[in-house]
């Protein structure tokens, strides 16, 4: 498990990636949540038999967020209540991992059912903190690295009545202080070629939405937009969304 989270970072460093951020909407608000990245463009820039070789064979694995926290456990109770409530709201995540070196792929992705808009927003925003409480314990271990994914200093708010959808990014602005002094500006110019795309199923058909640079699919109920990872990280309000539905 340390060796295959220390390469997602290790992929951060060596090249260009594309992050999807996917959320599907079901009539009745629940819906599921996915975190992607495709770092298939450093499996085609690994010599042959490197992963192998230092991986074991290919993988094709599922990875139960709960599981993962009950081995934890012991250095979970050194957080406070607060921070071991956080944890626990993330058991219905899962973590799927494929990596094949015939076909140079290596996918990376975190994964979760939620029951309504506003769970899924705590559960976006509980995300970022894995990071942030291994750094107090230093004991939650290689788990706290997905936080990197999916962190940009910014507090995310989703609401869905049914007519419209909204997604607000609020920086905090220590938070975003932090990232311009973090370990990971010395790849800007990676991050720059990467990209981050935002993919929304909905029920309804899209009447439409205050980003002109949307793309629909044929029966509007789906759009994706996208922007280098830079912006994501930057300037998380360029993100924000309001759509409307066909009544």
């Amino acid at each position: 498990m340390k060796k295959i989270l220390f390469l997602l970072v290790l992929t951060l460093g060596i090249t260009s990636c594309t992050f999807t951020e996917e959320i599907m909407i079901n009539p009745d608000g629940s819906g599921k949540y996915i975190l992607q990245m495709d770092g298939s463009a450093f499996m085609a820039m690994m010599p042959k038999d490197s992963v192998s070789g230092s991986m074991g064979k290919s993988i094709d694995s599922v990875f139960s967020f709960k599981k993962i926290l009950e081995e934890k456990k012991d250095s979970i109770t050194k957080l406070s209540l607060k921070e071991q409530e956080r944890l626990k709201k993330l058991e219905n995540f899962k973590m799927h991992l494929k990596m094949k070196e015939d076909s140079k792929e290596f996918l990376f992705s975190l994964f979760s059912p939620f029951s309504s808009v506003a769970e899924l927003q705590e559960m976006t925003n509980n995300i970022k903190e894995l990071n942030a409480l291994d750094k107090k314990t230093q004991s939650i271990g290689p788990m706290s690295d997905i936080g990197i994914f999916g962190n940009n200093g910014a507090t995310m708010n989703y609401t869905y009545n049914g007519k419209k959808f909204t997604r607000k990014a609020v920086a905090n602005q220590s938070q975003q202080k932090d990232l311009k002094n973090d370990s990971l500006n010395s790849y800007q110019m990676i991050f720059e070629s990467s990209k981050y795309i935002v993919k929304y199923h909905f029920p309804k058909a899209v009447k439409k939405v205050n980003n002109p640079t949307a793309l629909f699919s044929e029966d509007r109920k789906t759009i994706t937009l996208e922007y280098s990872f830079n912006e994501y990280r930057r300037e998380p309000e360029k993100l924000n969304l309001e759509i409307e539905f066909v009544k």
